[in-house]
């Protein structure tokens, strides 16, 4: 795992040494993911500030962004399990502790990432808790070479019944092609189902518009080319409805500030959120139609 995976669990972990009032994600698992170096660097105040200052240099809002999307993406997971969702679909899951600490135990939860990834999360799961906690089933998967459905089918998911699959900061890495056919093994979904999921802006993997992150294009455009997929905001309705989903929303910089920034007072101390990357929730098109 690189850091697209430790990056933000860092980011999320650094938030526990903040005030409760004060956090905008409390995420008591993160540290223990993290290796034994960064749980120590992150203890430092001088290291954690140089954490946020370097994060900033690459990509003003980015600390912050984090931040908002985690929240957002806990906020409509735990919505949905209050409406009686009782089935948890991580897709490209990485670090991320969101099914351990959301799922309760009436709650199945799935968490899908490549092979090596996978074996990688298995480990440290058992590290910090002993064994993979119960409820969890962790799926090795390549999503550009599709198969998805009956990869959770084989691992036990009830395509019967609604779910709540979150797809965060993983759609930018995959070809149009491997999302297309992620979002075509969705729309088997269950009546009452969610999708949240984010994507990065389209003008910016273009160069139209850098939104002040020309470094970062770059480093995973220019350089190094692993951003592959982007969409603008006005075209998610349009890739979602063939597919039998239907946008409920999206949020970025100005729902995340509204939300969460200025009720817990950091948008005096963070950089506004970056307009590169935003969140959709989208519904069954048959729920929104009902």
């Amino acid at each position: 795992m690189t850091w697209t995976a430790f990056g933000p669990m860092m980011i999320a972990a650094c938030e526990r040494f903040l005030p409760p009032e004060a956090r905008i994600v409390d995420d008591d698992l993160a540290p223990r993911l993290l290796p034994p170096a960064l749980r120590l660097l992150i203890r430092l105040p001088a290291a954690r500030r140089a954490l946020v200052a370097g994060s900033e240099r690459r990509l003003p809002g980015i600390w912050a962004s984090v931040l908002c999307r985690k929240r957002y993406a806990d906020d409509q997971v735990r919505a949905a399990l209050e409406a009686g969702v009782d089935q948890v679909v991580v897709l490209g899951a990485g670090l991320d502790t969101r099914a351990c600490r959301l799922a309760g135990p009436k709650v199945r939860a799935f968490e899908l990432d490549l092979p090596d990834n996978v074996a990688r999360k298995r480990r440290r799961l058992t590290r910090a808790f002993g064994r993979v906690p119960e409820g969890l089933t962790l799926v090795p998967i390549d999503f550009d070479r599709g198969g998805l459905a009956r990869t959770l089918a084989t691992a036990g998911f009830r395509a019967d019944r609604p779910a709540v699959f979150v797809w965060e900061a993983v759609t930018q890495y995959l070809s149009e092609d491997g999302v297309r056919a992620t979002l075509a093994s969705l729309s088997r979904a269950a009546p009452g189902s969610r999708l949240l999921f984010t994507y990065v802006r389209r003008d910016f993997l273009d160069g139209v518009n850098l939104y002040g992150g020309g470094r970062m294009r770059r480093d995973f455009v220019e350089r190094r080319p692993v951003f592959r997929f982007g969409l603008l905001p006005e075209e998610v309705a349009g890739l979602l409805a063939p597919y039998g989903w239907a946008e409920a929303e999206q949020a970025g910089p100005a729902e995340y500030a509204a939300r969460y920034l200025r009720p817990s007072r950091r948008d005096r101390g963070l950089s506004a959120p970056t307009e590169i990357e935003r969140f959709v929730l989208a519904t069954t098109a048959a729920a929104r139609e009902g």
